[in-house]
C-alpha cells in the first residue's frame, strides 16, 4: 500500500460515502462544521443554529448524532484501507503529531486536509489532545508513547532558562536524555524535531538555535535581540557598523548604524572591547574602559609587571599597547612598586 497515494486520492471520496449514511440535516451539519463542502471554511455552532433556527446546543447534539451514526455503520469497515493508511502515516511521523504538521504532510489542499481531519475524528484508532498552555493540538495512536513524549518535553523546558540556546544536534540529544524506553524507530532526528514542534514552550530562533520561546534570544523583538544573534553567529568581536549591516542582511530588518550603536551600549549582553568593536558578555570579557580592566585584573591577580598587564588586557580589549601603558601612568589609580610591578593605589575602588 502506497500511503501517500491512498491519502491523496481517496479522502474526499471516502468522506462523501460515509456522509451518505446520514439523514440530510445531520449530513449538512457535519459538512458545515468540518468544511467538507465547496466552502472549506468551518462554520460555528452559532452560525449553523441561525441557519436552521435551532439552538447552539441542538446543533451540537445533531453533530454528535451524525459522528456516532457513521462510527456505528458498516460503511466504516469498508474504508479500512484509508484508515490503515492514516495509522501507518501517523506511526511513521512519530506516533504523536501536531494536527497542523500531520495535515500539511498529507496535502496542501485545504479540502483534502479537512477530509483527513474528519476521518481522524471518525476513526476509533486516533486520539486527540486539544491545545493547552504547554502543547499545540496533536493526535496520537498510543497513550503510553504520548505520555512519554509529553513528559520528556516538560522536563526539557524545565531545564532551560532564558539565556540558554542549543544547536539542533544538542536539543535532540537533550530531549532523548529525558525520554525513556521508546523504540529506536522514534529516536531519529526527524521525529524528535517533530515532537519538539508539539511544544508551545520551546522553539528555535532565525539562526536555527533552540531555547525557550519566552526568551528574546529565540523570539527576537528589536535591534538589541537581533544584534545578539548576529554576534553569536559571528563568534568574535565585530564593529557596530557591521552589526547593523548583518542585521539587515540576515534578518531583513532595517538597522540604522547610530541606533544600533546606542542599543549595544545600553544592553549588558554586550561589551565594548575596542573602538566600535563589541563582544558578548557571555564570552567572558570584562566590562568597562581600559582603566577599569586594569583595575579588575590587579584586584584579581595582585601586583603584575607591565608586560603581564599588557598581555592580559589585550585578551580583553582590542587596543594598542601604548594605550594600556598610558593608562598605567595614572597615579590616581596605579602605583609602581620597588620590584617593578604595578598595584592599585590604596583605597582605590
Amino acid at each position: 500500500m502506497n500511503v501517500k497515494t491512498v491519502l491523496n486520492e481517496k479522502p474526499k471520496q471516502v468522506v462523501k460515502r460515509l456522509l451518505a449514511v446520514l439523514p440530510v440535516r445531520a449530513r449538512e451539519v457535519l459538512i458545515g462544521r468540518y468544511g467538507l463542502g465547496k466552502e472549506t471554511k468551518k462554520i460555528t455552532l452559532e452560525a449553523i443554529g441561525k441557519k436552521y433556527g435551532i439552538t447552539r446546543e441542538r446543533v451540537r447534539q445533531i453533530e454528535n448524532y451524525g459522528l456516532s451514526g457513521i462510527r456505528k455503520s458498516d460503511d466504516v469497515k469498508k474504508e479500512s484501507v484509508t484508515f490503515e493508511a492514516l495509522k501507518t502515516l501517523m506511526a511513521d511521523m512519530g506516533g504523536v503529531v501536531s494536527e497542523k504538521d500531520f495535515l500539511e504532510n498529507v496535502s496542501k489542499d485545504q479540502s483534502v486536509q479537512n477530509a483527513i481531519h474528519f476521518l481522524l475524528v471518525i476513526g476509533d484508532t486516533f486520539k486527540k489532545n486539544k491545545e493547552d498552555e504547554h502543547f499545540k493540538h496533536r493526535w496520537y495512536i498510543d497513550d503510553t508513547l504520548a505520555d512519554k513524549v509529553h513528559g520528556a518535553l516538560k522536563k526539557l523546558y524545565d531545564g532551560l532558562d532564558d539565556k540558554k540556546l542549543l544547536s539542533e544536534v544538542d536539543i535532540v540529544t537533550e530531549f532523548l536524555n529525558h525520554v525513556e524506553d521508546v523504540s529506536d524507530h522514534y529516536k531519529k532526528s526527524e521525529i524528535v524535531l517533530r515532537w519538539l514542534g508539539l511544544s508551545k514552550k520551546v522553539g528555535k530562533n532565525p539562526l536555527g538555535e533552540w531555547g525557550l520561546v519566552s526568551s528574546s534570544n529565540v523570539r527576537a523583538k528589536g535591534i538589541r535581540d537581533y544584534a545578539f544573534l548576529v554576534l553569536r553567529k559571528h563568534g568574535s568581536p565585530i564593529h557596530f557598523k557591521d552589526v547593523a549591516l548583518q542585521i539587515e542582511k540576515i534578518f531583513g530588518k532595517s538597522a540604522h548604524v547610530a541606533t544600533t550603536h546606542n542599543e549595544l551600549i545600553r544592553d549588558d549582553r554586550f561589551v565594548l572591547v575596542g573602538r566600535g568593536l563589541y563582544a558578548l558578555t557571555e564570552w567572558g570579557y570584562m566590562s568597562g574602559v581600559v582603566k577599569d580592566v586594569i583595575k579588575d585584573l590587579l584586584k584579581k591577580h595582585g601586583p603584575l609587571t607591565r608586560e603581564e598587564i599588557v598581555e592580559k588586557v589585550l585578551k580583553e580589549r582590542y587596543v594598542k599597547e601604548n594605550t594600556i601603558v598610558v593608562n598605567l601612568q595614572n597615579p590616581k589609580y596605579f602605583v609602581r612598586n620597588k620590584d617593578g610591578k604595578y598595584s592599585l593605589v590604596v583605597g582605590t575602588k
